[in-house]
């Protein structure tokens, strides 16, 4: 309930009204049934702005560190991201991978929308990074198609470390619907897996038209805060 208040009468009128989103595309997103949308992922606006512009409801897998903030700061950081209709994943130790399957795999078991950012994590300087296979274990699995998407000028809006977000245009390009369905039985093997990771990237890149990297954000990032610290 609280979500369709969100989106229709409190904040997605608002994000309609400052950002004017140019929306393209939004016809690929199925009606109805379970679907993957696997976007980029440039800015802190992108978990708000997706959600308020496309009809369907959908729900993101996000870190839990949205939901495990200390005070009362923390549990209405935490219960806002919940009735935005966020699902708590823990990215630290080894079965963080297979928590968020298991996370969107219930999803898509209920016909509903998921959204993912096979990234990981937000771009750190605007260009796009290499994706986790995550996204195609859950599409296999599932057997279920992916709608590429593509925020673009919400980097500019609102890069990291910038709380305020710039009042300027965005605009959000869905691609067509991506069919993995040649691939049925072979989430388990590492060649078909990141065939379609890679695959789905490729179709995220030529929407966005960013510059893409072969390496994932959060190693490219690690390694930057490495040098500087070593300064």
């Amino acid at each position: 309930m609280f979500y369709y208040l969100l989106k229709y009468v409190v904040l997605g009128p608002l994000l309609r009204l400052f950002f004017r989103p140019v929306i393209e595309g939004a016809d690929h997103i199925p009606q109805e049934g379970a679907a993957i949308v696997a976007g980029n992922h440039l800015s802190f606006s992108d978990h708000f702005l997706m959600p308020a512009i496309i009809k369907r409801r959908i729900t993101f897998l996000a870190k839990a560190e949205y939901f495990t903030g200390p005070g009362v700061k923390g549990r209405l950081t935490a219960a806002f991201f919940r009735s935005a209709g966020q699902i708590p994943v823990d990215r630290s130790g080894k079965d963080a991978g297979q928590a968020a399957i298991r996370e969107g795999l219930g999803v898509l078991d209920r016909g509903e929308l998921l959204g993912i950012y096979p990234e990981g994590t937000r771009s750190h300087d605007g260009r796009l990074y290499k994706g986790k296979v995550g996204v195609a274990v859950m599409a296999i699995r599932a057997q279920v198609p992916v709608v590429p998407c593509a925020m673009v000028g919400t980097f500019e809006i609102q890069p990291p470390g910038k709380v305020v977000p710039r009042i300027k245009q965005v605009t959000i390009r869905f691609g067509e619907p991506l069919d993995f369905s040649r691939y049925a039985g072979l989430e388990n093997e590492k060649a078909a897996i990141r065939a379609v990771t890679d695959e789905i990237m490729y179709a995220i890149l030529g929407l966005s038209g960013q510059e893409y990297v072969d390496e994932y954000a959060a190693k490219v990032k690690a390694a930057g805060q490495e040098r500087a610290g070593g300064r």
